[in-house]
């Protein structure tokens, strides 16, 4: 049995991840400073890992196979910039750190889209769409800093361990409550993200259900030792959370997109997880338009 250490295990994607791995048969030790974290945990643990010595008790006492790091500030301005970064980072730096000095195999790091920088005040305008994992990230915000700083925390670990790594930049992640009308992240629910297209178009329209991401993270752990170390993934749904083509929509949110806008047709996003496809065999199964439960 493979032991599993969730950080941030109540949160959004946490509790999903630790019901998937838990069914595919990891031991599962969740650990989170807040309560939330679903039952089908072996362990639960509500450990501060922005404290170095904390992080490294915890890779201690459960001694993991495998940690997949998720714990963090989750969404930009929700704190003052000085406190997302500085938590984020020193999570990232913390865990990563723990991990490989404790022996941990292999670790998986949660980085997120808004690396790419989209939403500038000053404009953005994207090199061009679909965006995938080659497109360069420009971080404007404390938030999405702080994920940039936390991809090239694993890079580096990885240059210099055996632990084996990988970041995953989750597209917004739905819970499983949300499709029947519970808030979102950003305090509006997916029927308003959708009805109002300048709400979910800050972000290019993109989503992920969080059991799509658990799978992907749960296929991603399997598949780990066999990749390059430090890869870095995208983790999408297969269309985009609009009614409309992003060909038409992007433009009227974000008109410095309308000429890279064009190739959005149908139902196309403007993340693409065809390196997930490619490499890891995942696909993305759940569609607002099959789990949007409406009235």
């Amino acid at each position: 049995m493979t032991r599993t250490l969730v950080t941030g295990s109540a949160g959004r994607l946490g509790r999903s991840l630790v019901t998937t791995l838990a069914q595919a048969g990891h031991e599962v030790i969740g650990v989170d400073v807040t309560a939330g974290t679903p039952d089908e945990a072996a362990a639960i643990l509500p450990a501060d890992l922005t404290d170095l010595g904390e992080a490294y008790d915890v890779m201690a006492r459960f001694r993991p196979d495998v940690v997949v790091h998720l714990a963090a500030i989750a969404t930009p301005f929700s704190r003052t910039d000085g406190v997302t970064f500085r938590t984020n980072t020193e999570l990232a730096f913390n865990v990563c750190a723990a991990a490989s000095a404790c022996g941990v195999g292999r670790v998986v790091v949660a980085s997120s889209p808004t690396v790419i920088g989209y939403g500038a005040p000053s404009g953005w305008t994207p090199d061009y769409l679909p965006i995938d994992e080659e497109h360069p990230p420009r971080p404007w915000n404390s938030y999405s800093l702080s994920k940039l700083v936390a991809e090239q925390t694993m890079a580096a670990f990885a240059r210099r361990s055996d632990t084996r790594f990988a970041a995953v930049r989750p597209c917004f992640v739905v819970a499983p409550e949300e499709w029947a009308g519970a808030p979102t992240q950003s305090g509006h629910t997916i029927a308003e993200r959708l009805d109002r297209p300048e709400i979910a178009g800050v972000s290019l329209f993109n989503y992920i259900d969080a059991r799509d991401a658990s799978d992907m993270i749960s296929v991603l752990i399997e598949k780990l030792t066999g990749l390059p170390n430090g890869e870095v993934f995208f983790a999408g749904a297969a269309d985009a959370l609009a009614r409309d083509p992003l060909a038409d929509l992007l433009p009227a949110v974000m008109p410095a997109t309308r000429a890279a806008a064009t190739h959005l047709t149908g139902t196309r996003p403007a993340f693409t997880s065809a390196k997930a496809e490619r490499m890891l065999g995942w696909t993305p199964k759940r569609s607002w338009r099959t789990e949007l439960e409406i009235g």
